[in-house]
């Protein structure tokens, strides 16, 4: 695991938050401290941000020991979306209050990792990213030492599948998987608030790295935002508030910051309406094309490269 793809945790409000002054221009880990009581423990998995067109998508986990179940349920952990911001504050230093029972972790996908993932060829979808960063905390969780008996999945679309796959991935853990098991399993409940309080923390304190410059770096300070509202609304297409940010954040001819996922269907029919056409031509092609215009005498209507092979017509070949 490269030094760059693991945060440790800072002295900001949120653990799970670098220096927010610094833009988020790459996918990472936290882990909070390892619990120490003994196992086995029981994990749950959950999402916060999948839907939405700005900001990061935010996979979260939290365990504990099966015999602090109990205690765990008195907790007043749940569906992080039915919960307001303050309690899933409140919930969030909960989770970091107990380290000898409690411990969680999130993988915060960037929004460029997010586009560039889905529109590279052969394409990986967001389902396929989910996965990958799901497989990936329950693997760091093991490799800390912590013995999994159960593990507790909120997912949509076709749950026994994607139960099977992660049951291949990790022999010997019963896996779980079904929809909204944020409110049917209070772990998955507290992963739920860990996932949803790291996503606020960095859309509501987004630095974006195109108003950055190496002074602000020199001087510690954070970028000042000059050019885009602070008033994203909650990110999803459908919220008014978003519309208006994405329609007065659109350079014709540079596109929209970072924050922006531009593998979205509503990005990208803005650009297409609104942005500047621009027509890629690669140096070869320009190369055969100026040839075969600036020909003449028998030459004329043949490219460069019909001529260096003496090809006349092509039943040569």
């Amino acid at each position: 695991m490269s030094a760059e793809s693991v945060q440790t945790a800072t002295n900001s409000k949120v653990p799970s938050i670098r220096d927010s002054s610094v833009p988020l221009i790459a996918s990472y880990t936290y882990h909070s401290p390892i619990p120490t009581a003994i196992g086995p423990y029981i994990l749950g998995v959950d999402e916060a941000g999948r839907g939405p067109v700005l900001g990061p998508l935010v996979y979260g986990v939290a365990y504990c020991p099966t015999a602090y179940q109990e205690d765990l349920d008195s907790l007043g952990f749940a569906d992080s979306k039915t919960l307001t911001a303050g309690t899933r504050s409140s919930l969030l230093q909960t989770l970091c209050s107990d380290p000898a029972n409690l411990g969680w972790s999130v993988r915060v996908l960037c929004p460029q990792a997010i586009s560039s993932g889905m529109l590279r060829r052969p394409p990986t979808n967001l389902n396929r990213q989910s996965e990958q960063a799901t497989v990936l905390l329950i693997r760091e969780v093991l490799q800390h030492g912590i013995k999994l008996s159960d593990v507790y999945v909120d997912a949509l679309g076709p749950t026994k599948t994607y139960e099977a796959y992660l049951s291949s991935q990790f022999p010997g853990i019963n896996f779980t998987v079904t929809a909204k098991a944020d409110s049917k399993f209070k772990i998955v409940g507290a992963a739920s608030v860990a996932a949803k309080v790291t996503r606020d923390a960095w859309v509501e304190d987004w630095t974006f790295e195109e108003s950055s410059s190496p002074h602000d770096a020199e001087s510690n300070s954070k970028p000042t935002n000059t050019r885009w509202g602070k008033e994203l609304g909650s990110g999803y297409p459908s919220d008014p508030k978003t519309q208006a940010w994405i329609k007065g954040s659109l350079d014709p001819t540079f596109g929209f910051p970072s924050l922006v996922r531009f593998s979205w269907t509503t990005i990208k029919l803005v650009l297409e309406k609104n942005g500047h056409v621009v027509q890629w031509t690669d140096d070869g092609q320009a190369s055969l094309i100026q040839a075969f215009e600036s020909a003449t005498g028998l030459d004329k209507g043949r490219c460069k490269i019909t001529k260096d092979l003496c090809i006349s017509s092509v039943a040569t070949l």
